[in-house]
């Protein structure tokens, strides 16, 4: 008699059949490569109009911030004030120029993945990368050298620190979180200082804290416009990845609130040496109002370039305005 398998305690189960399949490497395509814009006709798509463009022109009105710290003095219409103040300014566009050059050079493949960087002119192909190097060394060495034999060696002092700065940002500093936004207000506040430098002039600690954290929020509300822009995953600058728009928002609300209250105390110290209607005091009115105003742009996420939000909103333009009135009533009165 046969006793079952499963009565012996087992079952009999079919063989296992293992089937090899041969490996297969499946080759991982390549990053797109972003598509060149069309090259504009005639003029607008010649290198020479492209390095027009490259430099920014249009940016180089944060230059006046060389011309605060005369002002605030009451002596900017003195011959021996105007003068080296106007060379700085001079030499801060040429500087400025040449670092618009070196961080487009650098930021060339960066430039070519973002909606509207894209269409600058070296990130377009319009001015090839050596010309574009070799136009901002040779500015670079025309406003040092100019700064020495023009003006006060201070000012090229200034000047070189200015361009050590930006050079660094442009080559790691900008990847840096908090560093990067940092160099940016730097680049303000050292055109403020210049312009005290150039003209031999004391310069208020009020007034560096003010350039310094009016800078740092300026700055931050970009950051966070940027962020909005292009989103959290965004492959355009990498620090936007450190950031959060929370802590941007922070940063620049942390900022506003300091620089409205050194602005109130070197208003209060301007006054004391001012008589009659106490103008410096006034400005402080409007001088909040801008930074209110600024801020609503910041929280839409609209504020991109200073310069460009100040000539596009015109109410805080009316704001700005009436501040630089009521400010040079003040130097003038006193």
């Amino acid at each position: 008699m046969t006793v079952p398998d499963a009565a012996r305690g087992w079952s009999r189960e079919e063989p296992t059949v293992v089937v090899s399949v041969p490996f297969r490497v499946v080759p991982v395509p390549p990053p797109p490569v972003p598509v060149l814009p069309a090259r504009p006709a005639g003029r607008r798509g010649s290198a020479a109009w492209g390095l027009v463009r490259a430099v920014r022109p249009r940016q180089w009105i944060k230059n006046l911030l060389v011309l605060a710290a005369p002002l605030a003095a009451g002596r900017i219409l003195d011959p021996e004030v105007l003068g080296p103040t106007a060379v700085a300014f001079v030499l801060f566009c040429l500087a400025s120029a040449a670092v618009y050059l070196v961080n487009d050079s650098i930021d060339l493949d960066e430039d070519r993945r973002h909606p509207r960087k894209r269409l600058r002119p070296i990130a377009a192909g319009i001015v090839p990368r050596p010309l574009a190097i070799g136009v901002a060394a040779a500015l670079f060495a025309v406003a040092l050298t100019a700064g020495a034999l023009l003006t006060r060696p201070a000012l090229a002092w200034v000047l070189a620190v200015y361009v050590a700065i930006q050079l660094a940002y442009c080559t790691f500093l900008k990847n840096q979180p908090v560093l990067d936004l940092a160099v940016v207000a730097s680049g303000f506040l050292l055109r403020g200082i210049a312009g005290g430098v150039a003209a031999g002039l004391s310069i208020s600690q009020w007034f560096l804290l003010v350039a310094a954290f009016g800078s740092l929020f300026m700055v931050a509300g970009k950051r966070y416009s940027e962020l909005v822009l292009v989103g959290d995953g965004a492959e355009t600058r990498k620090t936007l990845r450190e950031y959060s728009a929370s802590y941007l928002r922070f940063v620049w609300s942390l900022s506003a609130g300091v620089t409205c209250t050194v602005y109130s105390l070197w208003a209060f110290e301007m006054v004391e040496s001012q008589p009659g209607i106490p103008w410096a005091t006034i400005s402080i009115g409007p001088f909040v109002l801008a930074i209110l105003r600024y801020a609503v742009d910041v929280d839409r996420g609209t504020a991109g370039a200073p310069e460009e939000i100040v000539l596009r909103d015109k109410v805080l333009l009316v704001l700005g305005l009436t501040w630089a009135l009521t400010v040079g009533l003040g130097v003038l009165g006193g």
